[in-house]
């Protein structure tokens, strides 16, 4: 019947009915809650902060603060990231100590909530590539209004373009036209693309598409939510589904659309001066780092203020993402934007990956076989979070702990899922019956 990392796959299969019917023994019996439950809830509540809508005075350039969550068991920092408009390139700079799939609950860490804006005419859609994330400005009054959302952006080979557009069209529910070099990457790895594709599920457009000036290029919702705040698009810009209806909602043909790179953003804010830091790239980081430390001169200057230059070498070098104030001034050594304000977790964390109950008449696709349970789990949650979604979890039986995929109605879905995931995942599955099927086979 073949093997699985080097072992008899019958064997396992047994393994896996073995357990199927442990869980039906014992299904429906009360699961302790986690302790941390249990503990003191403090701070704010979750939707009293500011994610993506901001006022600021002309002379400000930081908007925003930051906050402290504390994870429970089960989350993921690509969870935290989208319940919080943030990017998950966003949240794990912020917080590089951290496991992005499998944190440690009751650990603290920071959402950075706080913006330097983009060091540009404040008109229309501003697109910072380095900072994966978009603003969109708009007059209120004597003040600035200022929505802002994270994004995916282009890879290396295939870069988002820089440089001055606008809108040119708004679509719901757009058809994908695949363009030629797409489908032909798609051809080499074994998965033909059809000329276009409909609105739907397995659309990568999603529900809404702006098409800016640029020929082939848009700003649009996408399928795959866990790939905002990565390089992982073919040029376009990708929003949050939840995020691009908003962006959609509210601008209109010919806003002015200006994407930059500026991985090293200097602002002021009530005196201060920040400096904010994101991982350059190879081509305009040593540039870039030139014209900030001229903008941080030009600011010493103007404020008076003298800039704490060892402070400045300690963020630039840890390209954290997050506002520090790098005046001398600074005091008792605080470098946030404000002080770090504590927020409640969430009762349910908004586009959450869930998984269908366990189902012996279904089947399965048995993803890895691991010693260690953290691997597991990490390799679940990775393939909870591909897009469409592919439901997954961790079975374990002694010192064992099996990934399955599923449940799906067929052989056929079963096999569609296996395809997706040696093609995405470069993981060998192994498509598994549902029990019936393999007690019957195993008494022939």
């Amino acid at each position: 019947m073949g093997r699985f990392l080097g072992r008899p796959l019958w064997p396992i299969v047994c393994d896996f009915m073995m357990l199927s019917v442990c869980i039906l023994f014992f299904h429906g019996c009360a699961v302790t809650r986690d302790f941390l439950e249990r503990l003191p809830i403090l701070g704010q509540r979750p939707d009293s902060i500011e994610e993506n809508y901001f006022l600021a005075d002309e002379a400000d350039d930081v908007i925003g603060r930051l906050v402290a969550i504390r994870l429970k068991n089960g989350d993921t920092l690509p969870d935290i990231a989208r319940h919080f408009s943030l990017g998950i390139n966003a949240v794990s700079a912020a917080n590089p100590e951290v496991d992005v799939w499998v944190p440690q609950a009751g650990e603290s860490i920071v959402l950075p909530l706080s913006f330097i804006l983009p060091e540009v005419r404040r008109n229309g859609i501003v697109i910072n590539l380095a900072a994966m994330r978009l603003f969109y400005f708009k007059k209120k009054g004597d003040l600035q209004a200022v929505s802002t959302f994270p994004v995916g952006v282009g890879t290396e080979e295939r870069p988002t373009p820089m440089g001055r557009m606008y809108i040119t069209r708004k679509k719901l529910r757009p058809t994908w036209y695949v363009p030629a070099s797409i489908a032909t990457d798609h051809r080499k790895k074994g998965d033909p693309l059809p000329d276009k594709v409909p609105p739907g599920p397995l659309n990568p457009l999603g529900e809404y598409a702006l098409y800016l000036s640029k020929s082939g290029y848009l700003v649009h919702g996408t399928n795959k939510p866990a790939s905002i705040g990565l390089r992982a698009t073919n040029g376009c810009i990708r929003l949050y589904p939840e995020d691009i209806k908003r962006l959609y909602d509210t601008t209109p043909r010919n806003t002015p659309v200006k994407i930059v790179n500026q991985p090293y953003l200097v602002g002021r804010r009530d005196g201060m001066i920040y400096l904010e830091a994101h991982a350059p790239d190879e081509l305009s980081g040593t540039e870039a780092l030139k014209k900030a430390y001229a903008i941080l001169k030009k600011n010493e200057k103007q404020t008076g203020h003298a800039v704490d230059w060892i402070k400045v070498k300690k963020v630039v070098a840890e390209t954290r993402g997050v506002p520090v104030a790098v005046s001398a001034m600074a005091p008792g050594g605080n470098t946030a934007v404000t002080e770090t304000i504590r927020v409640r977790h969430p009762a349910n964390l908004y586009g959450q990956p869930q998984v269908p109950e366990f189902r012996i008449d279904a089947w399965y696709v048995l993803a890895a076989d691991y010693r260690d349970k953290v691997d597991a789990r990490r390799l679940a949650a990775i393939i909870n979070h591909q897009g469409p979604q592919i439901p997954a979890r961790v079975l374990s039986i002694g010192d064992r702990h099996r990934v399955l995929a599923g449940p799906f109605n067929n052989k056929g879905e079963a096999k569609a899922a296996e395809k997706r995931m040696q093609i995405d995942l470069e993981i060998d599955g192994i498509v598994v019956p549902p029990v019936e099927q393999g007690i019957a086979k195993s008494d022939k």
